[in-house]
């Protein structure tokens, strides 16, 4: 199991970013992750994600996992809403790093201004869902068929995380 004492934390960054395309590409590989099919070069990501929150976590100098926050709109009045990512290489699943990410993910995202984290996930992904329910996210619904991957329509639960400290005036 991992421990905040056995994991370093950092940011991504172009000079780390071979390593996120690598455990982003084994998420790809998954079916049941997102709906991309092959990961974006360093400009497309970087375009797509908050420049803050962008979170790496490493074991003995070897990147395990990243976490990451998208605009979910445009719109000023969602400036304080925001997408989340976390992907885990494949060899460290079910070892709590996704747990460490996404409590630093979920700080963070205060410290910046965040007062609501929304997710998209495959039904189908129970890790996922649970690692949500886990820090407070709650179900909000069912997209039913919204999109395909590999030609089959697929569903996504989305869930939401209201913050308890931003936003609640």
């Amino acid at each position: 199991m991992a421990t905040q004492s056995n994991i370093q934390l950092d940011t991504i960054r172009v000079e780390n970013y071979k390593d996120v395309q690598t455990i982003y590409q084994q998420g790809i590989d998954t079916r049941n992750a997102t709906f991309e099919t092959s990961v974006p070069d360093w400009q497309k990501w970087n375009d797509s994600h908050l420049s803050t929150c962008r979170l790496t976590a490493y074991i003995n100098h070897k990147m395990v996992g990243w976490a990451a926050l998208s605009k979910v709109s445009d719109r000023c009045v969602y400036q304080g809403v925001a997408e989340v990512s976390i992907y885990i290489h494949q060899d460290y699943r079910g070892k709590g790093i996704a747990d460490i990410l996404m409590h630093h993910l979920i700080i963070e995202s205060e410290n910046s201004g965040i007062w609501s984290l929304m997710a998209a996930i495959f039904p189908e992904n129970i890790s996922s869902k649970n690692l949500h329910l886990k820090h407070g996210f709650q179900e909000i619904g069912i997209r039913e068929k919204i999109a395909k991957l590999d030609g089959i329509w697929r569903d996504t639960l989305l869930m939401q995380r209201r913050s308890k400290l931003i936003g609640i005036d």
